[in-house]
């Protein structure tokens, strides 16, 4: 160990405490919480290692030069006791300075009040020591202390190692073991045994220096790899987030790159799937609006051109005139049916229809419909069949399934030449009614027959309006059948005719 200056070795009244390392977070003020987060991560966790490491060192360092200070006070304490019990003044000068040279320390023997009668640097002979160290052995009966002190232009500078705190060259460790001087078993004095610890320190603020350094490498490493997860992160609900301001825009169209696994995969997936039913119930609801506006100005522009034709000849004939006024009335029947059957869709829509169960048999409801239409079929020549394997007892609302088993009935006969036939067939299959119309038509083509459903779509749309048709009435029994739990389908062939299919749960009251 150097030999420490003389002025170094200031008596020191007050115990040197090793204050526990602190960090201050610098990074505080960072906006993203994401970086925020894994910025704070990687510091408490680095602190962490780096307390433990730093104390772990510490220790090891102090307690192995503990025990050698101790072991060598001790020593020294057996060999000079007897000089200072006999007043060997002089010997007991020259074996402090002989071991004070050899140790590279400063070697010092009080009496019991403290007050120094030999110093190996001659310099304190009279004065009276306050170390906690001296004051144990004397005021406390303890044999042997140890401490450790920092001292500054010879003034006393508390502390330790402090983090973020640089090494100061100008402060002086000191290190004090003092052992006591007993004779048969009495104490009669302290023998102080001072060292510089400067070497021990440097390693340890060297150390922490490291650890500052390595800590600011590993934070720029993380903000670094922070800033990378975090754009990847947030890339995907950004551009979610940018997805839902241009559907708020009234952009339904739009649709986001599905990237990477897991929650986000799922959110994207899931984003693109709800963009694209508002698409389609966007298109739906303009397209529903554009036919129903077509269907109803039909209707108006007809009655329109017979009441200018009235109004504008006065002089027609009776006949023409009864004749005219047959046809508004026609038209506007076919208006309230158009607005009967729009209202009765916006109310299904809407959920603010609801089924009003009640039991009734299926097959009872088939039989009166065909009744109801048997007056339609005798005047195109055509044939009703019924093939009824079941009465079906239902727990439903009857008025629905009736006008489902109507539409799809008046449906057949319309779309069917004339001296046709009208197959019907109702079983019971399970816990389901299965219901089939059957045709013997032109049929579907197969481009139409995924529309068939749709609101207002004709296949041919000419023949329809023909026939009086709305184009409403095949969706109408799509809806009702849904609300039952049911599926209604539909197989055709081009000059074959068709068949629709209705599964309907059978509901016992």
């Amino acid at each position: 160990a150097t030999l420490p200056s003389r002025s170094s070795f200031a008596p020191s009244g007050e115990w040197a405490t090793i204050s526990p390392i602190r960090i201050n977070n610098p990074f505080t003020s960072i906006r993203w919480k994401i970086l925020l987060a894994f910025l704070l991560i990687v510091g408490v966790s680095y602190y962490a290692v780096a307390t433990s490491l730093i104390g772990l060192v510490g220790d090891y360092l102090f307690d192995d030069r503990m025990r050698q200070d101790r072991a060598t006070s001790d020593q020294l304490a057996v060999e000079i006791a007897p000089l200072f019990v006999q007043a060997q003044s002089r010997q007991l000068q020259e074996r402090l300075e002989t071991a004070g040279g050899e140790l590279g320390a400063r070697l010092m023997v009080t009496d019991l009040s403290g007050k120094v009668q030999s110093d190996s640097f001659s310099e304190l002979n009279g004065s009276r020591m306050a170390l906690p160290e001296v004051i144990s052995i004397l005021a406390l009966g303890q044999t042997a202390d140890y401490g450790v002190h920092a001292l500054s232009d010879g003034e006393n500078a508390l502390g330790f190692l402090s983090f973020l705190r640089p090494y100061d060259p100008t402060v002086e460790w000191v290190a004090y073991c003092t052992s006591a001087l007993t004779v048969g078993g009495q104490t009669v004095g302290v023998l102080i045994y001072s060292s510089s610890i400067r070497d021990m320190m440097q390693s340890l603020f060297s150390l922490q220096d490291q650890m500052i350094m390595y800590f600011l490498i590993a934070a720029a490493a993380a903000l670094v790899i922070a800033l990378v997860f975090s754009r990847v992160i947030t890339r995907p609900i950004v551009s979610l987030t940018r997805g839902i301001q241009r559907m708020g825009r009234g952009d339904f169209s739009v649709r986001v790159a599905v990237r990477g696994s897991g929650e986000m995969r799922r959110l994207s997936e899931t984003f693109n799937t709800m963009s694209e039913k508002l698409e389609m119930l966007d298109k739906s609801r303009n397209q529903f609006v554009s036919n129903a506006s077509h269907e109803l100005k039909t209707p108006l522009a007809t009655m329109k051109i017979l009441l200018e034709s009235i109004i504008y000849q006065p002089e027609m004939d009776a006949d023409m005139r009864t004749e005219f006024l047959s046809d508004i009335n026609k038209e506007i029947d076919r208006l309230n049916l158009i607005i009967s059957d729009l209202l009765t869709l916006v109310s299904m829509d809407s959920k603010t229809m609801r089924l009003n169960r009640t039991t009734f048999s299926l097959s009872q409801v088939v039989t009166d419909t065909a009744h109801r239409l048997s007056l339609v079929a005798e005047k195109r020549r055509q044939e009703i069949k019924l093939q009824l394997n079941d009465k079906c007892e239902m727990y439903a609302d009857c008025p629905k399934l009736t006008q489902v088993v109507y539409n799809l009935m008046e449906n057949a006969l319309k779309y069917t030449q004339e001296g046709g036939t009208v197959r019907v067939r109702l079983i019971r299959s399970g816990r389901d009614a299965i219901l089939t119309v059957s045709d013997n038509g032109p049929g579907i083509p197969k481009e139409d027959q995924s529309h068939i459903f749709d609101r207002f779509y004709r296949v041919d749309k000419a023949r329809g309006r023909e026939t009086g048709g709305t184009g409403l009435g095949l969706s109408i029994v799509h809806q009702m059948v849904l609300m039952h739990g049911g599926t209604v389908s539909v197989d055709s062939e081009e000059g074959n005719g068709s068949t629709f299919t209705v599964e309907l749960p059978i509901h016992q009251g």
